[in-house]
C-alpha cells in the first residue's frame, strides 16, 4: 500500500460503522509506535497510554481528521504518511476519549504476523512487565489472531497448523549438518524464527549471531545500517570452515526502502553491494557456492505514478537468483518461472543431498 493509503481506508470503515450503526473508531496510531520489533519501548509505550487512555499526542473528532491532520502536519521529512500517525484519540465534545481498554474489556488482537505484535502483547498481559512504567496489569481477556511465540497466549483465534515436516533447516539438522543463521535485529526472525516454521530455538548443529540495529527513527538517517557487522559475523563463519549451510540476512534494501528516501536506498545498496563483494571472495577462499536472491523486492522501485509519489511498499516483480563459486558457470538451470519453494531443494542439490518428498519445490539446477 502508499503511504498515504490509510485514509482512504479508514473513511471506508467509519462510513460501514456509520451504515450498519454500530462501532466507532476510537483511537489512530502509525506502526511505527505499536509495531515495533527492536525494543524501542519509548514508542511502544506511547501506544500503550493510548489505548488504556493515559495519554495521546493528538485529539480529534474522528478517525479520518487524525490521519488527514498528521498528513498536513507530519513530525518531520523522514516521517511522512501513515506507518508514522502520531497516537490521536478521537473525542466526545466535551474532550474525552469515547473509548479506551479498561478492566474487564475483552481484546482482540487483530495481527497476524509473528513479530510485530509481540511487544504491546507483552505490556498487556505480562504479570511482571517493566519495559516502561505500565502500572497495575489490566484484568482483560485478550486473544491474539495467532499464537505470536510459543506459549505466549492462552486465548489464539486461529491456533498454528501442525508443524511442516522437513523444512530445510530440520531435513539439514537430521542428517549432522552444520548450520550458521546471521541478521541484524530487524531481520533476525526472518533467518530464525520464520524461517525454521515459528520455532524459537536452534536446531542442533544450528548457531546464531545478530548485530544490533541503528537506534535511528527511520533508516534513511543510517541506509548503512548495521550490514558491516552482519558481513563481519558471516565473512567469520565461511572462513571457519565450519558450516555446511550458511543464511544470511542484508536488511537495508527493504528497510531503507520503506522510508521512500531514493539518495538513502542508494547508500543503502551501495553498502550492501559491498558487503555482498566481500562474502564473495571469502566463498572464492574455502570453494564454496553461493546462493544470492531476495523473497521479494523494495528498492527496485521508488517512484508510484498511480499517486505520484514515493513508493514505500514491497514490489511485485520478480527477483533474481544468483549461483556463485568455482565451476557453477558450467550449470544447467531451468529457463521456466521459478518461485521460492525452488530454493530449498536448488539449494540441497548443490550439497549433494536428494530432495525429501514434503518439499513441493523443485530444483532450478538441471543434473
Amino acid at each position: 500500500t502508499s503511504p498515504a493509503s490509510g485514509l482512504g481506508y479508514i473513511k471506508q470503515v467509519e462510513d460501514k460503522c456509520a451504515e450498519l450503526g454500530i462501532g466507532k473508531i476510537a483511537s489512530v496510531c502509525g506502526r511505527f509506535w505499536s509495531m515495533d520489533r527492536d525494543n524501542r519501548w519509548e514508542r511502544v509505550s506511547k501506544a500503550y497510554y493510548l489505548l488504556t487512555g493515559k495519554s495521546a499526542d493528538f485529539l480529534a473528532s474522528s478517525a479520518a481528521e487524525a490521519v488527514q491532520h498528521y498528513y498536513d502536519n507530519p513530525l518531520d521529512d523522514s516521517r511522512k504518511g501513515d506507518e508514522f500517525v502520531v497516537p490521536s484519540w478521537i473525542v466526545d465534545d466535551a474532550g474525552k476519549p469515547i473509548a479506551t481498554i479498561e478492566n474487564g474489556d475483552a481484546v482482540v488482537f487483530y495481527n497476524y504476523r509473528g513479530d510485530r505484535p509481540r511487544e504491546i502483547t507483552r505490556a498487556f498481559i505480562e504479570d511482571d512487565f517493566d519495559e516502561f512504567e505500565r502500572g497495575e496489569k489490566l484484568d482483560l481477556y485478550y486473544a491474539g489472531m495467532t499464537d505470536y511465540k510459543k506459549g505466549m497466549l492462552d486465548h489464539i483465534v486461529f491456533p498454528r497448523p501442525p508443524k511442516m515436516v522437513n523444512i530445510l533447516g530440520s531435513y539439514l539438522a537430521d542428517r549432522g549438518k552444520t548450520q550458521f543463521r546471521c541478521a541484524e535485529t530487524e531481520k533476525y526472525p526472518h533467518v530464525t524464527f520464520f524461517f525454521n516454521d515459528y520455532r524459537e530455538e536452534p536446531f542442533p548443529g544450528e548457531d546464531r549471531a545478530m548485530a544490533p540495529s541503528p537506534k535511528v527513527n527511520t533508516y534513511d538517517l543510517a541506509p548503512e545500517m548495521s550490514a558491516e557487522d552482519v558481513k563481519e559475523f558471516t565473512r567469520k563463519a565461511i572462513l571457519s570452515k565450519q558450516y555446511d549451510f550458511i543464511l544470511v540476512n542484508f536488511a537495508n534494501p527493504d528497510m531503507v526502502g520503506h522510508t521512500g528516501s531514493m539518495e538513502a536506498v542508494v547508500r543503502a545498496c551501495e553498502k550492501v553491494d559491498n558487503c555482498l563483494g566481500q562474502l564473495l571472495e571469502a566463498i572464492d577462499d574455502v570453494g564454496g557456492v553461493a546462493v544470492v536472491t531476495a523473497d521479494h523486492g523494495n528498492c527496485d522501485q521508488m517512484w508510484d505514478p498511480s499517486v505520484n509519489g514515493p513508493h514505500t511498499a514491497h514490489t511485485l516483480n520478480p527477483v533474481e537468483l544468483v549461483i556463485y563459486g568455482k565451476g557453477c558457470e558450467n550449470l544447467k538451470l531451468i529457463d521456466t518461472d521459478s518461485r521460492l519453494a525452488d530454493i530449498a531443494p536448488t539449494i540441497l542439490t548443490l550439497l549433494g543431498m536428494k530432495q525429501p518428498e514434503e518439499m513441493t519445490g523443485k530444483s532450478l539446477i538441471i543434473d
